[in-house]
């Protein structure tokens, strides 16, 4: 029983080291500060909404998925 949850913490823990070495390397190659990204600044408050880096993420995700579908 607990190996099988002990294989899945491993899992999810490998999963999110790459993932934060991807938003890392997205970080210093400019991601998240694309023209079309939202950020609404007003005293001590700030909005940020990366539109235009969602937009893209999901397009580079939609063509991986569905080029490992075929």
């Amino acid at each position: 029983m607990f190996n099988g949850i002990g294989k899945t913490l491993i899992y999810v823990g490998i999963l999110l080291i790459i993932i934060g070495a991807f938003l890392m390397v997205c970080g210093k190659l400019g991601l998240g500060r694309l023209p079309g990204d939202i950020v609404y600044k007003k005293g001590n408050f700030t909005f940020y909404f990366p539109l235009m880096t969602s937009i893209l993420i999901s397009l580079i995700l939609t063509i991986i998925f569905w080029l490992l579908k075929k």
